[in-house]
């Protein structure tokens, strides 16, 4: 039971957080919802037994998407952010939390999420070992070459903003 909670409880805050991202007008608010979303996204994948996988998109998220952010940021913040307002808006957040129950439901009644996380491996319960370290050599083996590939998404996303945020002649030194 205590499972359901916790993760009834992150996913309600990575969900906010896809929210906030969607219905945002204001790229300040669109980072926010991102960095919530990654950070308990992230949290749920350690929850399932997952912490070198969630330790490494956490870094990826928050350490390479975060500093396009930053710098789009700087670039294009408004000097008054607008707020949620409308129909459009309010439709959403309903989908969104419709969205959220429907899961809570499948989740914790059809499939039960205890004992999620806790997959150990041991011998005559002398020492016991997480399914998880398994994954760091097939994470480095077979998913090397796409975590390359992600990096190079990663630094070719930054030069495409910082090339889309520039001014008419002073590049991206206009805010300065």
């Amino acid at each position: 039971m205590v499972w359901c909670i916790v993760f009834t409880f992150l996913g309600c805050v990575m969900f906010y957080g896809r929210l906030v991202w969607r219905v945002g007008l204001s790229p300040y608010y669109g980072v926010v919802g991102l960095v919530f979303g990654a950070i308990f996204g992230c949290a749920m994948l350690v929850g399932v037994g997952g912490s070198f996988v969630g330790l490494v998109l956490f870094l990826i998220y928050l350490g390479g998407m975060l500093v396009v952010f930053a710098y789009s940021i700087a670039l294009a913040g408004d000097v008054y952010p607008l707020a949620w307002s409308g129909r459009d808006e309010v439709m959403w957040c309903v989908g969104y939390v419709v969205f959220l129950l429907l899961m809570v439901v499948v989740l914790c009644n059809e499939w039960g999420v205890g004992g999620f996380g806790m997959v150990v491996g041991g011998v005559n319960e002398m020492f016991v070992v997480r399914a998880d370290f398994s994954g760091v050599s097939w994470f480095y083996w077979w998913g090397g070459l796409l975590l390359m590939v992600v990096g190079w998404g990663l630094f070719l996303t930054l030069f495409v903003v910082l090339s889309l945020v520039r001014g008419v002649s002073r590049c991206v030194l206009r805010a300065i």
